[in-house]
């Protein structure tokens, strides 16, 4: 390999740039003050109107309460800059707090689960209007979350914490509903049922955000990258003959990775294959991350450089 062409590799691989986008990190920790404040009061009211759908709600609070705080710990580890055991940073901080945060999302599913199949066939006495009022101010608590995590970051941490908080408002409709059905014709199986419902619907969210952090974590190809169209952008450049060991996978939010072999039947426009190589990359497939090794093929590399 010549000097310029292993230059410009070199450089093609220290070009990484390791921006974190904002991470939020003060938008989940003012969400955590909020939530856990307000998960104590409702925890109590739970315990003193006997309502397992406040109960929920409350427990729902408390892990929400966990999860913010994990998140933002992590959002502002995330901003630490790459070091020399690090080479990326610590930006997949974040993925590790969304699948733990999906994870304790599903084993409080499953304790609500069990405890409302538990009180359909054994009732329990419910003080309905206490969980009305106590619920209704748990609804406006967990819409000014969400609207705080709303204009976050927008990141898998970020949309972790989301999906908590959304389960939270969901639990404080189901609350809400439940005192006003019990206040009302004393029907106190309304409140286990609706917190079964609830735990449904949170279980779609939540085994979908752990299957992303999953695939992010065995380093799969982001399901918005084709592996077919990133291989064509690169085939396109004038110059390029063939594309192999092509690899792509994301780091963090908004940050994806990729390493590829080009060969090229000779060194004297690897420079501006290079650059063409890297905008293409990130215009077309938003991949900001790019390693690109050239490798010389000769007279058995045919292509075409006409444009290069």
């Amino acid at each position: 390999m010549s000097d310029t062409a292993r230059h410009d590799h070199d450089h093609a691989h220290r070009h990484h740039r390791h921006d974190t986008h904002g991470h939020g990190g003060n938008v989940l920790f003012k969400a955590l003050f909020v939530t856990l404040a307000f998960s104590l009061v409702e925890a109590l009211a739970g315990v003193w109107s006997g309502s397992l759908a406040l109960l929920s709600d409350a427990g729902h609070m408390l892990t929400d309460s966990m999860a913010l705080g994990l998140a933002g710990m992590a959002a502002w580890l995330a901003r630490r800059p790459p070091s020399g055991r690090h080479t990326y940073g610590l930006v997949r901080l974040e993925i590790l707090a969304a699948l733990t945060n999906s994870l304790i999302m599903l084993a409080l599913i499953a304790w609500i689960a069990f405890e409302a199949v538990r009180r359909l066939s054994s009732p329990q006495p419910v003080m309905g209007q206490a969980v009305a009022l106590v619920a209704a101010v748990g609804l406006l608590v967990n819409l000014f979350v969400a609207w705080l995590l709303h204009h976050g970051d927008g990141g898998i941490n970020t949309r972790a914490a989301l999906m908590h908080v959304l389960g939270d408002l969901l639990g404080s409709v189901a609350a809400l509903a439940a005192g006003a059905v019990i206040w009302a014709t004393g029907y106190t199986p309304i409140d286990p049922i609706l917190s079964l419902l609830v735990s449904l619907l949170i279980l779609v969210s939540a085994w979908r955000l752990l299957g992303e952090s999953v695939h992010i974590l065995m380093e799969g190809v982001p399901v918005h990258i084709e592996l077919s169209r990133v291989t064509a952008t690169l085939m396109s450049i004038a110059g390029v003959c063939r594309v192999h060991d092509l690899h792509v996978w994301t780091l963090s939010s908004g940050q994806i990775a990729l390493s590829a072999h080009l060969e090229l039947n000779d060194f004297d426009h690897w420079p501006d294959i290079l650059a063409t190589a890297r905008d293409e990359l990130e215009h077309d497939h938003g991949i900001r991350h790019a390693t690109l090794q050239p490798e010389f093929q000769g007279e058995d590399c045919f292509c075409s450089l006409e444009h290069a």
